[in-house]
């Protein structure tokens, strides 16, 4: 059973770098879309969120601090006192407070959207469920890219994301869509 009165939302870096037009193709255009519309019931409910942002410390990474793709993405700045969780790894809680930030809450759920599936939202998930945390994905609230397949191809985007979110749904967390959490939302 999942008690939402007690899940804490994390949305993980969204940030501009991902529009690079040097990127390969991304599949889910209404992403953007559809975090806003967790923030905004999050918020309306006074539920506790907390962001996650990808600070690199790679030399000539658009995602170091004071470079352009750095910077949240429109709408996704944190609002008030909502915190901030910067890393420079996949995983949100390596190298961060967010286990003790959780703890501290009294979260019993941790709602996970953001960019990439493959990387940053998958390693987080699966750290969580490792630590002991019932984590939630909500898969169209992410995106990511088409890859190569190492044979000379390329695996599309929406394939990539299909596939870890059956890994993910199979063995570390619980799965979601926006339309069912924001309902459950306004209906708190």
């Amino acid at each position: 059973m999942i008690d939402l009165n007690n899940a804490v939302l994390l949305p993980i870096d969204m940030q501009m770098g991902f529009d690079d037009p040097g990127n390969p193709p991304r599949w889910n255009p209404d992403v953007d879309a559809n975090g806003l519309a967790l923030l905004a019931a999050w918020r309306a409910a006074r539920r506790p969120i907390i962001h996650v942002r990808h600070d690199s410390v790679q030399p000539g990474s658009t995602f170091r601090v004071g470079q352009p793709g750095n910077r949240h993405r429109p709408g996704f700045v944190p609002q008030g006192d909502e915190p901030l969780v910067t890393k420079s790894v996949n995983s949100a809680f390596i190298g961060t407070d967010l286990d003790l930030r959780l703890r501290r809450l009294g979260a019993k759920h941790v709602v996970v959207f953001g960019l990439v599936t493959d990387m940053c939202v998958s390693t987080t998930i699966r750290m969580g469920a490792n630590m002991g945390w019932d984590m939630i994905l909500v898969p169209d609230a992410c995106d990511c890219f088409a890859l190569p397949d190492g044979r000379g191809g390329t695996i599309p985007a929406e394939q990539i994301h299909a596939a870890h979110v059956a890994t993910l749904a199979h063995e570390f967390c619980r799965v979601m869509g926006v339309a069912e959490l924001t309902d459950w939302r306004k209906a708190a």
